[in-house]
This record gives C-alpha cells, sequence and structure tokens, in this order.
C-alpha cells in the first residue's frame, strides 16, 4: 500500500508537469492501488521529479499510462531513464508488446519513444481521442 504522503507528492509532481490535465487525485489512488508495483518514480532536488505508470502484462500487453519528468528536471536524460527501467522491468514480466498514447503535437515525447523504437500506428493520430480537441497517436513497442 502507498502511503498517503506518496500519494499527495505525485498528485503535485502531476500537477507540475501537466498543469492542464493532471489526473484527479482520486484516479491515482486508483492506479496506486492497482498497480503500485508498476509506478517508477525519480527523486532529485529534495523530492520526486519524475515518474512512469505502466500496467502489468496481459495477454503478454502492457501499456504505459504516463510518463512525466519536472520541467526542472527535463533534457537531462530522466524520462528516458524511466522508459528504459520500466520497459526492461515489463521484459522481464514476459511483456511482448508495450503501447501508448501521446499528444501527436508533443513533438519532445514522440521524438523520445521513436528512439526507444516505438512505432506510431500507421492510422495517424485519432482526432478527438480523449475529448475533443485532445487528439492522440497509438504507438507501439514489440520487446
Amino acid at each position: 500500500m502507498v502511503a498517503t504522503q506518496d500519494l499527495s507528492d505525485l498528485a503535485r509532481l502531476d500537477h507540475e508537469i501537466f498543469p492542464d490535465d493532471p489526473y484527479p487525485y482520486s484516479v491515482l489512488r486508483q492506479f496506486m492501488d492497482t498497480f503500485a508495483g508498476h509506478l517508477l518514480v525519480a527523486e532529485g532536488g529534495g523530492g520526486l521529479c519524475g515518474y512512469v505508470l505502466a500496467t502489468p502484462p496481459n495477454a503478454g500487453e502492457s501499456w504505459i499510462f504516463s510518463l512525466g519528468v519536472a520541467p526542472a528536471s527535463r533534457r537531462q536524460g530522466l524520462g528516458r531513464q524511466l522508459m528504459s527501467e520500466t520497459l526492461t522491468r515489463l521484459r522481464g514480466e514476459g511483456t511482448r508488446t508495450v503501447l501508448l498514447w501521446v499528444d501527436p503535437c508533443n513533438a519532445q515525447a514522440v521524438t523520445l519513444y521513436e528512439s526507444l523504437r516505438f512505432a506510431p500506428d500507421p492510422a495517424g493520430p485519432r482526432t478527438d481521442h480523449f475529448g475533443p480537441g485532445e487528439h492522440r497517436l497509438l504507438m507501439r513497442l514489440a520487446l
């Protein structure tokens, strides 16, 4: 079980990273209760500075729900480190395919995922996938 303070710190970090669309506290609580073993965090500067949340494998597939790095900690390779460690762990658990949704306008994220060998879905971005104006691109990695 994750301590309430840890959840509060994660909620603050998520809001800092995604100020326009952070996860509600209740959703983070459910993620932590359900997927605590698949939450990897990075600490620095006196607190949390990054995290990645994945699902355990289901029929050989895992999803990356969220990857985020605090603005002050970006451009230091932290997102790559978090993703690389998560992918190693997922591979060890039997995951054969990793999927994620990314905002197609987030060029830095798309570039990071492509550098990790994720491939964009040939169908291209899904218009309004997460609601009006919230387009998303499905990316897939075969492990």
